[in-house]
């Protein structure tokens, strides 16, 4: 037994292959790399997982359809009319007071009431919707439904009427 045929359980050192040295070692003039050709030269990488040659990419060749509203859409918190119940009576619920008694937590831009449950309490509720169930639960309890105000619209034409202005009257010369 010697050096030359050992292997198990005795890690080999393997030495870094070292590029460009003279022809001795192998790896000189060309470093490994071929002649010429798009990766012989230093800066070129390798293509991505969707490179597919010089034919069309497959994200030029699927076709784009439908719309999706998921960059506009409003997320909204979603509780129940029996969570409402532990809220005192003639309480006043909103976002605010339902992320206090942490009923709901993280961020959102709305709230729905809907009406899963039983609602005991005569309670005043701040929302962005209301399924017809809840808002009978509600005011039936003697309670009352408050929408929160949608936000103004943008104002478009910002520079007046432009070519469908009426033109003005120059007085007559006399």
């Amino acid at each position: 037994m010697d050096l030359t045929n050992l292997s198990d359980g005795v890690t080999k050192r393997k030495l870094k292959k070292r590029v460009g040295r003279g022809i001795g070692s192998g790896h000189g003039k060309t470093s490994s790399r071929g002649h010429k050709g798009q990766y012989a030269s230093a800066g070129a990488g390798l293509p991505g997982a969707l490179f597919v040659g010089g034919q069309t990419p497959l994200h030029r060749r699927f076709p784009k359809r439908g719309f999706s509203n998921a960059r506009f859409a409003k997320q909204c918190a979603i509780v129940n009319i029996g969570d409402l119940n532990a809220f005192d009576d003639g309480s006043s619920v909103d976002m605010a007071a339902l992320k206090a008694r942490r009923i709901v937590t993280g961020t959102w831009d709305g709230l729905r009431v809907l009406g899963e449950g039983e609602l005991t309490k005569k309670l005043t509720v701040t929302a962005d919707h209301f399924t017809a169930k809840a808002k009978a639960q509600i005011e039936g309890k003697g309670g009352t439904c408050t929408l929160v105000p949608a936000p103004k619209k943008p104002v478009r034409n910002k520079m007046g009427q432009g070519k469908r202005a009426v033109a003005k009257k120059k007085p007559d010369a006399k």
